[in-house]
């Protein structure tokens, strides 16, 4: 009998400087959407694995996947797998190289984002396992050109709610069709395109309370930036 797994595979915690999640409000959130785990994802940053171990070790039916998400200068990377994160605020093709090198997969996050995405030139050619094909935060559009890229490029698919709040959190998810069984199978499962990303994408209502909400906790954190400003002519 064939096992669906979702995982929402984009998730911030309070190790990130612009969330203030905790890990009890995530788990929560998870088991309230139905899904079987999460992917902890946050800025430039695996300070939080050792608590993700902790939980791994407390919640045995649950997966709990090691990732980070690194500020490149072309736009951010989603990566999973690897004990350290990559040094932020290089090239995309250097981080790429270190995380080959840690054995991690690489999956351009929210790649048609106007502002911390790569954009249609680099995320039709740059060297990743995946695409991050349904992104919560995201437009449907942007959300649709990802897949369709994915789809062209015959690469893997993921979803992730990108959540740095509890109401966002499982709001979309990866779907893995055939039974997984270890870290390593899913990130596999990953790189042999064996995925399927679902979930919501968020209306212009929500856009726009999840800008004025970022605006505030960036004024509260001095103004300092998550990465790099990233906007690029080859947007559309």
């Amino acid at each position: 009998m064939t096992t669906t797994v979702r995982l929402d595979l984009h998730v911030h915690s309070g190790y990130s400087v612009d969330s203030r999640l905790s890990f009890d409000q995530i788990l929560e959130r998870i088991t309230y959407e139905g899904l079987q785990g999460f992917a902890l994802t946050d800025h430039d940053t695996t300070a939080g694995l050792a608590e993700l171990a902790q939980l791994r070790h407390s919640y045995p039916g649950y997966w709990f996947v090691p990732g980070v998400e690194v500020s490149t200068h072309e736009g951010h990377l989603l990566v999973y797998g690897v004990p350290e994160a990559p040094p932020a605020h290089r090239s995309l093709a250097e981080t790429l190289d270190r995380v080959a090198a840690l054995g991690g997969v690489a999956v351009l996050a929210h790649p048609f984002r106007w502002v911390h995405g790569v954009g249609r030139r680099i995320a039709t050619n740059a060297s990743v396992q995946g695409l991050e094909g349904r992104n919560g935060k995201n437009s449907e559009l942007s959300n649709t050109r990802a897949e369709l890229l994915a789809a062209r490029r015959s690469l893997g698919c993921t979803g992730g709610s990108d959540a740095h709040e509890p109401a966002l959190v499982g709001r979309a998810f990866t779907e893995f069709d055939t039974e997984v069984t270890s870290l390593d199978d899913l990130l596999e499962h990953i790189r042999k395109g064996q995925t399927t990303a679902s979930g919501a994408s968020l209306s212009l209502a929500g856009r726009v309370r999840s800008t004025v909400r970022d605006g505030l906790l960036r004024t509260f954190r001095g103004f300092r930036p998550v990465g790099p400003r990233a906007v690029h002519p080859d947007r559309f």
